[in-house]
């Protein structure tokens, strides 16, 4: 008996050691600062807890995107949207811009902070499909 009940104990840390981390893509294209805020805060909270995180960003909120990319501090951390993206980031977030975003934006694959690119529609349509991803839309 105890020699099952070890076996059991055994295989469920095993499982939970090896489980696949929870996966999200954020989609983000709201214009407020705050709604901007939130989802980004919600992305690096999210990765705290172990999250594989990913933000599609676009619309205005492409334009977190940007190296010249400033906005207003929000309260109460005194951080910009794009400060909190780059904090995901940082930790390991994937971001991308939309397929539509540089063409009707007027900005260029050069004014793009490193390591974010133009998301491809057939990529990303796949990826929000995956059953095991969480998806929101801000």
């Amino acid at each position: 008996m105890k020699k099952t009940l070890f076996a059991v104990a055994s295989l469920l840390a095993f499982s939970t050691a090896h489980a696949e981390p929870q996966a999200a893509t954020l989609i983000l294209n709201s214009a407020s600062p705050m709604t901007q805020g939130i989802a980004l805060v919600l992305a690096n909270q999210m990765q705290g807890q172990g999250a594989q995180v990913q933000v599609l960003l676009c619309d205005k909120a492409g334009d977190l995107a940007l190296k010249e990319a400033g906005g207003e501090k929000l309260k109460p951390q005194d951080v910009t949207p794009a400060q909190l993206l780059d904090s995901a980031i940082k930790k390991g977030a994937t971001a991308n811009v939309c397929a539509l975003y540089l063409p009707n934006s007027g900005n260029t694959p050069d004014k793009l902070k490193d390591g974010i690119t133009p998301a491809k529609p057939d990529a990303m349509a796949r990826t929000v499909l995956e059953a095991q991803r969480k998806v929101l839309v801000f």
